[in-house]
């Protein structure tokens, strides 16, 4: 978890959960099912077009609405690694490391990211560094304690590394 490299996608403002996960997909059992549905109101087909690593940059009030984790769970099961946002939703900030995704706040999120760049983030240097643009971004630094839940891959995995 020392460096995340994808692809950003980039959203507005004010996604809910429900945009995330649209409500009436919330009885499919399976994951991978329900995973096909990830965001399919706001940008169809976004779940077909998502690769392991690939970054979500968005603006103020991230994951607002109920706090179900099936939201998260989707973006995990995608391999969206990083959320990155000029804001989130308390619950779902924390439901995000719990999973195992990195969640970042950062301000003018937004401007700083176009759709489709490259991007690395390293957690050593507290940096994005945005190769479409060639630019580097600071981020402030995880504190030690979410790093380990990230690395483990979220809390459970890191409750039963400690076991």
């Amino acid at each position: 978890m020392k460096e995340i490299k994808g692809k950003v996608f980039l959203f507005g403002d004010d996604i809910n959960t429900d945009d995330i996960v649209p409500h009436q997909y919330l009885n499919l059992r399976d994951d991978n099912e329900i995973t096909k549905h990830t965001l399919e109101n706001i940008r169809p087909n976004f779940a077909e077009f998502v690769r392991e690593g690939d970054v979500i940059v968005a603006g103020k009030n991230f994951g607002s609405g109920s706090s179900r984790e099936e939201a998260v769970n989707v973006l995990k099961t995608l391999g969206i690694k990083a959320v990155i946002a000029e804001s989130f939703a308390r619950i779902y900030f924390r439901n995000l490391v719990n999973l195992g995704i990195l969640a970042i706040k950062l301000k003018k999120a937004k401007e700083q990211f176009s759709e489709g760049d490259n991007i690395i983030i390293t957690l050593d240097n507290g940096e994005i560094i945005n190769q479409t643009k060639d630019i580097r971004i600071p981020i402030e630094k995880i504190p030690d304690f979410l790093l380990k839940i990230l690395e483990s891959g979220g809390i459970l995995n890191k409750i039963k590394k400690s076991k």
